[in-house]
């Protein structure tokens, strides 16, 4: 691709793209090539790029319709599609896990831009869930492919109620406003390339058919190849960066190692389809009407 070049950061995840302005509307065959690319790399990072709100939504519907901002959480005051992550409204992003995966139709990719960055720490890990699934032992693989898990939005935070304050509480309260439940298949299909990917994460509960310990026990068997250090990009954040890592295959963590100093990206992303099984069945809802967030994309 004449003027684009892609350059892979890890062996199994992550590439960094240059020679294109993402402030500016992107051409068919550039687009193309950033399409391609993330299906390849799962994520891309790019540098030196001079994006505001409206500019960083544009660029994301060069992937298909574009979400609100959150299900239950609120956006940047007056733009309804961006979701400001921010170290003031707490760090409800240090787990992994995909993006609203409690909703039947969750965002097939998101993308964050720097605002704020404090002076050290603040990563964000984006783990490969494509490699998981290939380096499960056989017998394992088999038994993944035939699971179904319930993710819901009211998930077990692993924080004691007595040491969670007011403003947490508030939080809290706030994004599980709406509940949500929605069974996914544990491997997904993704609807481009093919691949199959452990799709689970913080959001994933419990596995269908099994009691919430039992369900523990293989969820965090299973995500213990996800968090495999060789699967893991990890980002650390400078000015003017813009992250885009695709929702289908991936699962990401906020690092909170920077001592409470402000820290802001600002995340938009594109509405998702339906995740489909090994054996072509698709998910299904539970609890919670998500089509104020997002569309289902085709």
């Amino acid at each position: 691709m004449s003027g684009i070049e892609i350059q892979k950061v890890t062996a199994h995840i992550g590439a960094r793209v240059f020679g294109i302005d993402l402030s500016k509307p992107l051409d068919e065959e550039s687009a193309a090539a950033v399409r391609e690319a993330l299906n390849v790399h799962k994520a891309l990072v790019f540098d030196d790029v001079h994006l505001d709100d409206e500019s960083q939504q544009a660029f994301v519907r060069h992937l298909g319709d574009i979400t609100t901002a959150h299900p239950t959480v609120s956006s940047v005051d007056g733009v309804p599609n961006v979701l400001p992550v921010d170290s003031e409204r707490g760090r409800a992003a240090n787990h992994w896990h995909t993006d609203v995966t409690f909703v039947l139709n969750p965002p097939q990719a998101s993308t964050l831009r720097s605002i704020t960055l404090p002076p050290y720490g603040g990563e964000t890990l984006i783990a490969s869930s494509a490699a998981a699934y290939r380096q499960l032992p056989e017998s394992l693989r088999q038994l993944a492919d035939t699971l179904w898990a319930e993710h819901t939005n009211d998930y077990d935070y692993a924080v004691p109620d007595e040491e969670i304050d007011e403003d947490q509480a508030a939080q809290r309260a706030q994004f599980t406003s709406i509940k949500y439940r929605t069974v996914h298949p544990v491997v997904r299909v993704h609807p481009l390339t093919g691949e199959r990917g452990l799709f689970i994460g913080g959001f994933a509960q419990r596995i269908v058919g099994l009691s919430p310990s039992e369900s523990r026990k293989v969820l965090d068997l299973l995500q213990a190849y996800v968090t495999r250090p060789e699967n893991i990009l990890r980002h650390r954040w400078s000015p003017n960066q813009l992250v885009l890592f695709d929702n289908r295959i991936t699962q990401h963590y906020a690092v909170d190692n920077y001592d409470g100093r402000p820290r802001r990206l600002h995340r938009v992303t594109a509405a998702g389809d339906i995740p489909v099984g090994v054996d072509g069945k698709e998910s299904y809802s539970i609890e919670g009407d998500a089509s104020h967030y997002t569309p289902v994309a085709a």
